[in-house]
């Protein structure tokens, strides 16, 4: 993907106008993983700058719109320039007790519960966190268009694939984690139909639970 996408840019509109409020640590928080057979969610929570260097502040975007590389660079430039940043997740086994949304929020209440500073506000993607006493703004495509959401999408993307290339990689060869980092790739499902379901799989989704009928339900955890 080329890097100078023609696709707008998330700004810092929201972050401004929070800041003539008085709010001067907003904290950006997305998700990853929702959608995946196996692994955890996990939650990226992100305090930016008022002034950022230009130099890389364009890869500061949807990380769905970044190739690996892109976001590599990306979490570098946030990691050297951020105010704060954490990762928190939920993992397949709570997940399937207590339903994607919910294991979602968690894991963003326990990125939110690891950033440092405390945010004195947050920007986050599509979901309200109930439980935690900060104001917040819930915003649909918060990702596309705020840019510590954007932020937090790239910390979380990042962390999340280099998990699941390293050590789900290493610990269940043969399922080609490392390439579709756990979705439901034409690769993945060959593999669950013919290995089975480990552990981490996702037990409550469709495709798993097909292969919890022939193997069963696989034991252990990760």
């Amino acid at each position: 993907m080329a890097a100078t996408s023609k696709r707008s840019l998330p700004d810092d509109s929201f972050e401004t106008a929070l800041r003539e409020r008085g709010y001067n640590a907003a904290a950006g928080v997305d998700e990853v993983g929702r959608g995946t057979l196996a692994g955890p969610v996990v939650a990226g929570a992100v305090i930016l700058p008022f002034e950022l260097p230009l130099d890389g502040l364009q890869l500061i975007r949807d990380s769905k719109q970044l190739s690996p590389g892109q976001r590599d660079r990306a979490a570098a430039y946030i990691e050297k320039y951020a105010i704060g940043y954490a990762c928190g997740a939920a993992d397949a086994a709570e997940i399937d007790r207590i339903g994607i949304v919910a294991a979602t929020r968690n894991a963003m209440a326990r990125a939110v519960d690891l950033l440092e500073p405390v945010p004195d506000h947050l920007l986050i993607d599509a979901v309200e966190l109930p439980g935690i006493p900060v104001p917040q703004t819930s915003m649909v495509k918060g990702d596309a268009r705020c840019r510590s959401i954007a932020a937090a999408s790239i910390i979380a993307k990042v962390t999340r694939d280099r998990l699941m290339a390293t050590v789900w990689e290493t610990r269940f060869p043969g399922y080609g984690f490392a390439a579709h980092k756990g979705y439901g790739t034409a690769t993945h499902l060959e593999a669950l139909r013919e290995l089975g379901p480990i552990a981490g799989h996702r037990l409550t989704f469709a495709p798993v639970r097909e292969a919890v009928a022939i193997y069963g339900t696989p034991v252990g955890s990760i």
